[in-house]
């Protein structure tokens, strides 16, 4: 079988193909291009992947909000929706970091202690 994104090299069976998700690292089934070297992991490892992953609590669903900043004195505010706050078992009480990314993107992480 052809590879599908490069189009030259044969597909082979590959036992080997690490996938890494927040800092755990699963072996998975698929195959990889001889020329390539690209890998395409077979249906059912991936979806095992995913079973153990969101077992360990480390396969988040995907999540895009659209929300409207509000001035606050002299900053900006952004308000944590609810259903959110409940899900990452947020207080309101807790020390956050925001980092730039880019020019368009803020990355906000809670602070463990």
């Amino acid at each position: 079988m052809k590879c599908p994104s490069c189009g030259k090299g044969e597909l082979a069976v590959a036992d080997d193909i690490l996938s890494e998700i927040e800092g755990i690292t699963f072996v998975e089934r698929g195959h990889r291009c001889q020329a390539c070297g690209e890998e395409f992991i077979d249906q059912e490892d991936s979806d095992r992947t995913v079973k153990v992953a969101r077992k360990l609590g480390i396969w988040g669903e995907p999540l895009k909000l659209q929300r409207k900043l509000s001035h606050s004195g002299r900053g900006l505010v952004l308000r944590i929706p609810e259903d959110l706050r409940k899900s990452m078992g947020l207080k309101g009480s807790e020390t956050v970091s925001l980092s730039k990314i880019g020019k368009s993107k803020v990355l906000i992480e809670v602070q463990t202690t």
